[in-house]
């Protein structure tokens, strides 16, 4: 029967802390590329005028506000897990 000290109950909340900074970090970078193809579809849709590239913009504003939606939603809590969680292992 093994019993957990301090040290490894630590070692364990450090490592679980490092799993969800880089959940943060990865889902914070894929709003900010959500982000920027919708501003390369407008800069293009912008240049080009035409009706056809204010559809790509339309559909593509669309997508990417339902990709960013969830995003946030996954965001949100995992950034209050860290926040509480580096609170408490200090």
């Amino acid at each position: 029967m093994a019993v957990e000290t301090k040290s490894t109950t630590d070692s364990n909340l450090t490592r679980a802390l490092g799993y969800v900074r880089t959940a943060v970090y990865v889902v914070a970078t894929l709003i900010g590329l959500s982000i920027l193809v919708v501003g390369t579809v407008a800069v293009i849709a912008g240049l080009k005028g035409t009706w056809h590239w204010s559809i790509h913009l339309e559909s593509t504003i669309r997508y990417m506000a339902t990709l960013v939606e969830y995003l946030l939603a996954l965001l949100v809590p995992l950034f209050g897990v860290l926040v509480v969680g580096r609170w408490y292992d200090e």
